[in-house]
């Protein structure tokens, strides 16, 4: 792969959050030339440290979305990032983000940046949450409604989760994802 290709990254406040260093390393692995940005929801920044991000990606936050506009013409930030990336990941999202997606909501910078995407575009998705969320009804349908879009989840997996508890809703190993998302630059290199 040769061409340079832009990865937006998007963690919501699930506990998966802590495997966001070594998603955003094994990306940087890959044999492809790569920018990563990283887009946090509030709950997000609990879960990672900033210093673990390599200096050269950026993190984005809500509050940026609104340091960045003054007045008509400065730019908008959910819509720049949908610009400049050629595939987003969301990973993890937890329950609240897929619930709030699948319905439309867009109440931060990363659901607006998702719900302004473009989908001639790649955008995955990686669910995490507990057992017990994964296995609520409305779960199901939610997860449907973003495939029904375009959206291509990559599946969770079953193990024990931080809590205690034992079963599906763990988000796919990171080795998975990034597998995926090579398969998905492969594609498009092949394609251009």
């Amino acid at each position: 792969m040769s061409s340079r290709k832009n990865i937006l990254i998007g963690c919501t406040g699930s506990v998966a959050t802590i495997k966001l260093p070594i998603l955003v390393q094994k990306i940087r692995d890959l044999d492809c030339e790569t920018e990563i940005k990283i887009i946090v929801t509030k709950h997000a920044e609990h879960f990672f440290s900033p210093e673990d991000i390599p200096t050269q990606v950026e993190i984005h936050r809500d509050e940026d979305e609104w340091a960045s506009w003054r007045v008509r013409g400065d730019p908008v930030l959910h819509i720049d990032l949908g610009k400049w990336a050629d595939v987003m990941i969301i990973a993890p999202m937890d329950a609240n983000s897929l619930a709030k997606i699948a319905q439309g909501l867009c109440d931060n910078l990363l659901l607006c940046t998702a719900r302004a995407w473009d989908f001639s575009k790649p955008l995955f998705f990686c669910p995490a949450m507990n057992t017990r969320m994964w296995d609520h009804p409305i779960t199901g349908s939610q997860i449907e409604t973003l495939k029904s879009w375009g959206m291509r989840e990559i599946p969770c997996v079953a193990k024990t989760l931080m809590c205690g508890d034992t079963g599906l809703g763990a988000m796919a190993e990171v080795d998975t994802i990034v597998e995926r998302l090579a398969g998905c630059l492969r594609e498009m290199e092949l394609r251009n």
